[in-house]
């Protein structure tokens, strides 16, 4: 280790505790278990330690993400340290994760940025310290920031929902409003250019009619689906980031009287969200694969922690599935009695 990352990691020695402490976390040693913020597999004295980092540990994706990493190190008999940032776009948490998990020995690292270009630092300290790093579900910028991504191609998984809108609307001009995730995510541009590129439009098309952020937290996405709602009455047509964005925006569209003239897209594949696939909150939802996505980071850094071999670099994608029960002509989909059958969460 050279003396600048020696030095930076003795100042931040403090913020990682407390940082820690925010997180729920608790270290682990061989057995141990980290509830909340962090968990161990309950493994007897393996000395492979592999961390994950989600974006926060309360939403349904994440949730089944660490469970999913939790089966697949039990399996390898290993230990997983798993934490999360205390919200979603808490770069310094992660970063201070990151640190932490190097701290403890770990020889590699799976994570979720909060942001894509923030986490890069920290990340080329991990590597330049031996540890593999591998992106889950949301990639890094540039991609070869890290030595793979596991995750859904989202530029896909936002044309498919676009397509569908597009679609149902057949002849009725579109009016658009988009509720968008976490400024500078990987995952929200490409989501939100891909439903742009399935709608055939753009950000300056005149049919876009406005657009608010909402980290993909159901109270801030009913919020900024109020104001957009004021802001453009007609809106007929709604992109989401995610589904807890979804249900927050269709409670707002509920209480304005307007759930028959608004078409609902969305992407997770939760298994609450395909239930309002069949309850008709959500038009339709493309379903994601994170314990997949999990399964296959753990196997990578189990395998580079043996001997050393490293998995495939680039993107990785672990696949996506259009959900509805109102489908398009010449698009692929499932209905929702499929989707309850393969959900998570």
């Amino acid at each position: 280790m050279n003396t600048t990352v020696k030095k930076r990691m003795f100042v931040r020695a403090a913020a990682i505790a407390a940082t820690a402490l925010l997180l729920g976390t608790t270290a682990c040693s061989s057995g141990g278990t980290a509830d909340a913020g962090g968990s161990g597999s309950e493994g007897g004295d393996s000395a492979i330690k592999v961390g994950l980092i989600t974006k926060t540990d309360s939403n349904p994706f994440f949730v089944n993400m660490r469970e999913a990493a939790q089966s697949a190190a039990d399996e390898n008999d290993v230990e997983l340290i798993a934490l999360a940032g205390a919200f979603d776009g808490d770069n310094e948490g992660q970063v201070a994760a990151i640190e932490n998990l190097v701290s403890q020995g770990v020889q590699g690292i799976m994570i979720t940025p909060n942001s894509s270009s923030g986490i890069l630092a920290a990340i080329k300290q991990a590597r330049d310290q031996g540890v593999l790093v591998v992106a889950l579900d949301t990639a890094t910028e540039p991609e070869d920031a890290v030595d793979a991504t596991f995750a859904t191609d989202n530029l896909a998984a936002g044309v498919a929902q676009g397509s569908w809108v597009k679609g149902s609307l057949g002849d009725t001009k579109p009016q658009v409003v988009m509720l968008d995730g976490t400024p500078g995510g990987t995952v929200d541009t490409f989501r939100h250019d891909g439903f742009l590129e399935g709608m055939g439009l753009t950000n300056d098309s005149a049919e876009v009619l406005g657009m608010e952020d909402t980290n993909g937290d159901q109270t801030k996405a009913q919020t900024a689906m109020e104001n957009l709602l004021q802001r453009a009455p007609e809106a007929n047509a709604l992109y989401t980031i995610n589904e807890p964005a979804a249900a927050g925006g269709f409670a707002a569209i509920k209480a304005a009287g307007k759930e028959d003239q608004v078409l609902i897209g969305s992407v997770d594949g939760s298994c609450t969200g395909v239930e309002n696939v069949k309850k008709g909150v959500i038009g339709a939802t493309v379903m994601q694969f994170p314990g997949k996505m999990a399964a296959q980071g753990v196997d990578a850094i189990v395998a580079f922690a043996k001997d050393g071999t490293k998995p495939d670099s680039g993107f990785n994608d672990t696949g996506s599935v259009l959900i509805t029960d109102k489908p398009v002509d010449g698009l692929d989909s499932e209905d929702s009695a499929w989707g309850l059958e393969n959900c998570w969460g």
